[in-house]
């Protein structure tokens, strides 16, 4: 028998089939439910998201770590002395000892064992277990950490073959780009999430300080994803999960792995960031000062009042007067906004400094550099108003106390001892160096001070 098959155009240009095609068209799919038909084709179900787990998965870890801390008092605190002063008094004064553990993430980052995490997950551990997805547990040692921008490198204890994954490149991230993330919350091993890049540049404020550049992403992120690896859909580390907004849903931050891999860097080399600076004194613009400016209305930032002699800021040609209103497109709402930027900047980076001057913006690139030795104690002299020696035993021994300065004014004398600033135990050159520079741009400083037998509390005008 011979089957005929006509297909007629109807108007509007449409196919007409006759019931025969119908009928041939209907027979693979005779018998067949949509369950059955979906179940055997593996595309369905193997998605971006997948290839990118099964990827990068294996070398995300789950962190452990152990530290020894301080029991509290057993008896009430006393709630009419100065929070600082109980603070201070808890940080030098011992007290029972106990062990507690936390939880965070990680991931592989080289051959040789690097987990690259944050530096909230591993603070004051005494001991770091890391844990991998496929469980076999190693030791792991702190390389560095750098607590300004929240990054720290582990080294894991083993000569065995892990997986790891390169860090990829935060630089050209879209908004709305579909994103995963890693990690264990809640200790809940190897926990998948996915979202997209909500914003890029954030800005978050805790309760210490301000962090600037974070990217901001939907997708769930919990306790104990801190440190663990944000990707793409290409599968690349892009971020490095940190934080969420406290009250919020689908609010997590997260930070650039431009900038993580900057201080991981630094971290490998020495084990620690460098502190550094561009030579500069600001002034905060009030409403008085931007008049007298003739600063035009939506025009802030911070006053240049003083550029230092064989600076970074000095060799780009940044002058006094000048009105630093951008760094690397972030504004400058204060000094103290400019510095907190400066913080989380590492040796030979190149920051786009932004100024108003002669009624007009310029952009001007600047090279930070480590800060020359000489300049802390130039600049422990000029906040502080003292002259400090370290002696043999590692104390700092005030020598001299400058009249009319904000040590002079509270009682500080030639012959105490320098033991502390703003929470940091001076120990030797490096921890005052840093100590100092934190003080860069605020109005006081937190100061341990002893004399004789005595330990004092004091907090030091810087203006």
């Amino acid at each position: 028998m011979k089957l005929g098959l006509r297909v007629g155009r109807v108007a509007g240009g449409a196919l007409l089939a006759t019931p025969l095609l119908a009928t041939l068209l209907a027979i693979p799919l005779a018998g067949l439910s949509p369950g059955r038909a979906l179940a055997g084709d593996p595309m369905l179900r193997r998605t971006v998201t997948v290839s990118v787990v099964e990827s990068a998965g294996p070398a995300v870890v789950n962190i452990t770590t152990e530290q020894i801390v301080q029991a509290s008092s057993p008896f009430p605190a006393d709630r009419s002395r100065d929070v600082f002063e109980r603070f201070f008094r808890d940080f030098f004064e011992p007290r029972m000892p106990h062990q507690v553990q936390s939880l965070g993430s990680g991931v592989v980052i080289d051959g040789d064992h690097h987990v690259l995490t944050n530096e909230h997950v591993v603070r004051r551990a005494s001991r770091i277990r890391v844990t991998l997805a496929d469980g076999r547990e190693f030791d792991a040692s702190l390389v560095g950490a750098d607590p300004n921008n929240d990054i720290a490198v582990l080294q894991i204890t083993t000569e065995e073959k892990l997986p790891w994954i390169e860090p990829g490149s935060s630089g050209d991230l879209m908004v709305g780009e579909p994103v995963i993330a890693i990690g264990n919350p809640f200790g809940l091993q190897s926990t998948v999430t996915t979202g997209v890049i909500s914003a890029l540049d954030r800005s978050m404020r805790t309760q210490q300080r301000v962090f600037h550049g974070f990217l901001q992403t939907d997708a769930s992120i919990n306790p104990g994803n801190s440190g663990g690896p944000l990707l793409n859909a290409e599968g690349r580390l892009i971020g490095i999960n940190t934080a969420i907004y406290q009250g919020a849903e689908g609010i997590g931050f997260a930070i650039p792995i431009d900038v993580a891999r900057r201080v991981v860097a630094d971290l490998l080399d020495d084990g620690e960031v460098t502190p550094v600076w561009l030579g500069l004194d600001f002034q905060d613009l009030d409403a008085g000062l931007a008049d007298a400016l003739a600063l035009p209305r939506g025009v802030s930032g911070a006053l240049v009042n003083r550029v230092r002699d064989e600076s970074p800021a000095g060799a780009a040609g940044v002058r006094r007067g000048d009105v630093v209103t951008h760094v690397d497109g972030r504004p400058i709402e204060s000094a103290r906004s400019f510095f907190e930027i400066l913080e989380t900047s590492t040796v030979s980076q190149v920051l786009e400094v932004t100024l108003w001057r002669d009624g007009a913006k310029r952009t001007v690139p600047v090279q930070v550099a480590e800060i020359p030795e000489s300049r802390v104690r130039d600049l422990v002299q000029e906040l502080l108003g003292v002259e400090i020696e370290r002696q043999e035993t590692g104390a700092y021994l005030v020598e001299s106390v400058r009249s009319g300065g904000g040590a002079a004014r509270v009682g500080v004398r030639n012959g105490d001892w320098l033991l502390g600033i703003n929470g940091r135990a001076l120990s030797d050159d490096d921890t005052l160096r840093r100590a100092i520079l934190e003080l860069r741009g605020r109005d006081r400083a937190l100061v341990v001070v002893r004399r004789g037998n005595d330990t004092y509390h004091v907090t030091i005008p810087l203006v």
